[in-house]
């Protein structure tokens, strides 16, 4: 079964950090991917997301009317920064492997979601 391992955290801690410490992240999460793909447990897809100030959010407005505006609410601290597919035999699996996701400035939680999948 698939589940989305949502990325959470502070984007502005992302860019604020230094670029050794970046490179140093990046090579933690290089390392964390290289562990699990050898494995089958990353499925195909998944994305590294842009800053939120560059999204923008459709929700309903007046007279049921789509409504754009900047993207997410402004006193948000963490928004999701990247997905990332698993393949995973149950929840409980897909926990333990998003527990080992290198934790740290600008990735601060990870969830785990069960897909839904349509016939």
């Amino acid at each position: 079964m698939q589940y989305a391992m949502l990325i959470f955290g502070d984007d502005r801690e992302w860019t604020a950090l230094s670029p050794a410490d970046e490179q140093d992240l990046m090579q933690q999460v290089s390392e964390w991917f290289e562990r699990w793909q050898p494995t089958g447990k990353i499925a195909d897809g998944g994305a590294e997301l842009q800053p939120r100030d560059t999204a923008r959010t459709v929700r309903t407005g007046v007279n049921g009317q789509p409504a754009i505006t900047d993207g997410p609410y402004l006193e948000l601290k963490e928004v999701i920064g990247a997905i990332v597919m698993l393949e995973c035999d149950d929840l409980d699996e897909a926990a333990r492997i998003a527990a080992t996701w290198p934790l740290a400035a600008g990735m601060s939680a990870v969830e785990v979601r069960p897909v839904m999948i349509h016939e």
